[in-house]
């Protein structure tokens, strides 16, 4: 029985309801008069019901699919304007004992060399983030017992207390496997930013066809595993399936229903949302997966989700291309990644391992961070470094308060300006920081707020002197 509110995966991820909402959805794709009535009320940025949403992503007319397009487009500028906070993966070891069978991590891959950075790796790794001009990170580990909860958390002390010239990890969030609410709560206190597990697929019979044997095998357990993270005290989580395991109508709607239960049910919804497609890696290959995503559906579920979630913070990863991360931008999309590697020890020379790759997954988009800073900016882009709502305390239902009235905006667009000025300063080549000044002083006269503004000028002139770490 569905139950929004319900503690139970399977009652608000209720198997029947979403094969309802599927055939409601599929019954209604040419319905023009309901689909008009549903872009109507999304036209109000206050978001959709999972029902309404799967209606837009059947939608078979095209002059209204255009509508849906544009419209994403408007509440992504609404909310964020046209910032696009930068981060980096940072993968600590591929010790795993699951069997997931998309992921070359799993246990009987025997192919894949296996390696677990030590604090003194961390530490060379994270210099070498910083050196990029890094301020965020994403802990990346395999589920294994050489991975325990102590190792995490002092890795995460370790990034936290490197500080290499003006370089500093502001905030580190977390992807790992599901685990008690105890130790969630030790990660809120380590000071995590964003606790981010993805469910995979929504699909239980798929989800146990794809997960044979380890822990990560209990569905439940897994599912479940957001709503123990906030009763651990973790303002912000976020969710996210891997399209392509299953039919992506259904993990959609499964998605959606996850982020309405966790508002529901704990008061606030997902910080953010992510959309990695399925890609090879090491031993996986994409053929075997049927459910594997065109670009045009593809693009269409990243429209949809900005539209029915319009608060949420949507990532997307170097698995996409430079021309699919270019339309997806456009779409929805309000975080990417820059000159990531998905290897353990990938970025500093000393730690890549010697014979064989430790790559969870191929990268498509191989560009420099200084490079994709250049192109988001000659795409009239603000990349943004911004930590200050992390480190302000503007989390979970004050952080999502801000977003739903507009009101984070009168600090987002200088805090974004000051952190790019830092990396103007510090990282970047001549030609991009060219560009960066230029887009600076063009941003700053759309600050709307008078003593804003004034503020956020004199911060840029002490930046220029060697000052950092300005926020409002």
């Amino acid at each position: 029985m569905y139950d929004v509110k319900s503690k139970s995966a399977e009652e608000f991820i209720d198997h029947g309801e979403i094969l309802e909402t599927m055939e409601y959805a599929r019954a209604n794709r040419a319905n023009r008069t309901l689909i008009e009535g549903i872009l109507d009320k999304a036209e109000k940025a206050a978001g959709l019901t999972h029902r309404e949403a799967a209606v837009l992503l059947e939608c078979e007319l095209d002059d209204l699919n255009e509508r849906m397009f544009a419209l994403a487009r408007r509440i992504k500028e609404k909310i964020y304007g046209n910032r696009i906070v930068m981060f980096a993966p940072l993968y600590l070891s591929n010790y795993c004992v699951n069997g997931c069978t998309y992921c070359p991590y799993h246990a009987k891959n025997k192919t894949m060399p296996r390696k677990k950075l030590t604090q003194e790796e961390i530490e060379r790794e994270v210099i070498a983030l910083q050196d990029m001009g890094h301020k965020r990170l994403a802990l990346e580990a395999g589920e294994h017992p050489y991975n325990t909860i102590e190792y995490i958390l002092e890795s995460i002390n370790t990034i936290y207390n490197v500080k290499h010239r003006n370089g500093a990890i502001r905030r580190v969030n977390v992807n790992i496997a599901a685990t008690t609410v105890e130790n969630y709560r030790r990660l809120a206190d380590a000071g995590i930013g964003t606790y981010i597990l993805f469910q995979e697929t929504y699909n239980k019979e798929n989800y146990e066809k794809l997960h044979p044997y380890g822990p990560k095998s209990n569905y439940a357990y897994h599912t479940e595993a957001m709503d123990r993270a906030m009763e651990g005290g973790i303002d912000d989580v976020g969710i996210g399936v891997l399209f392509g395991l299953s039919g992506y109508l259904y993990d959609f709607i499964g998605l959606l229903m996850h982020a309405e239960h966790l508002e529901a049910a704990c008061g606030v919804g997902p910080h953010t949302i992510s959309v990695p497609r399925i890609c090879p890696a090491d031993d996986i290959d994409v053929a075997e997966f049927e459910n594997a995503l065109p670009d045009e559906i593809f693009h269409k579920i990243v429209a949809a989700i900005r539209i029915s979630v319009p608060y949420t913070g949507m990532i997307i990863s170097t698995r996409e291309s430079q021309t699919s991360r270019k339309k997806v931008l456009e779409l929805g999309v309000s975080q990417i990644s820059g000159g990531s590697h998905t290897s353990v020890g990938g970025y500093d020379e000393a730690d890549k391992p010697v014979e064989g790759d430790t790559a969870q997954f191929d990268v498509s988009d191989h560009r420099t961070l200084d490079e994709v800073i250049a192109w988001l900016i000659d795409l009239g882009y603000v990349p943004s470094f911004c930590t200050a709502c992390y480190r302000l305390g503007r989390t979970g239902d004050r952080f999502m308060s801000l977003v739903k009235t507009g009101q984070i905006a009168n600090c987002c667009a200088p805090n974004a300006l000051m952190t790019l000025k830092e990396y103007l300063m510090d990282y970047a080549s001549p030609a991009t920081r060219l560009k960066g000044e230029k887009m600076i002083a063009e941003q700053m006269t759309k600050v709307p707020n008078e003593k804003v503004r004034a503020k956020a000028m004199e911060n840029l002139e002490a930046i220029e002197r060697g000052e950092r770490d300005f926020r409002f």
